[in-house]
């Protein structure tokens, strides 16, 4: 009897799978995000920028500076995987309150 209560529910949209989705979703980007930026940024080297300008740049910076392009790229790297978890977070919470919604209706 659970099942068929369970099955009807889902039939229904009284029961979301979106939120089971929505963490799988959540870890297949968090992984393949850095990895599609990492490829990007190697094309867009390999298609615009020509071996004499990557040893330009490479003779006329200093460590530094460099360093300081290295902590801008990566603290963006960062923000970038902190709001694409924020993202998921807030549509999770949405389908939590949804649910706690059902349950207050079933109580009256």
């Amino acid at each position: 009897m659970c099942k068929r209560e369970t099955m009807q529910d889902f039939l229904t949209f009284q029961t979301f799978i979106t939120p089971t989705l929505l963490i799988i979703m959540y870890y297949i980007g968090a992984l393949i995000i850095p990895l599609l930026s990492w490829y990007f940024v190697r094309w867009i080297k390999k298609v615009y920028l020509s071996e004499k300008v990557k040893t330009s740049v490479v003779i006329h910076t200093t460590a530094r500076q460099r360093l300081i392009i290295f902590s801008i790229f990566f603290i963006c790297f960062i923000c970038m995987e902190i709001l694409w978890r924020v993202m998921f977070e807030f549509f999770i919470a949405y389908f939590d309150i949804h649910d706690a919604l059902m349950k207050l209706n079933e109580i009256k």
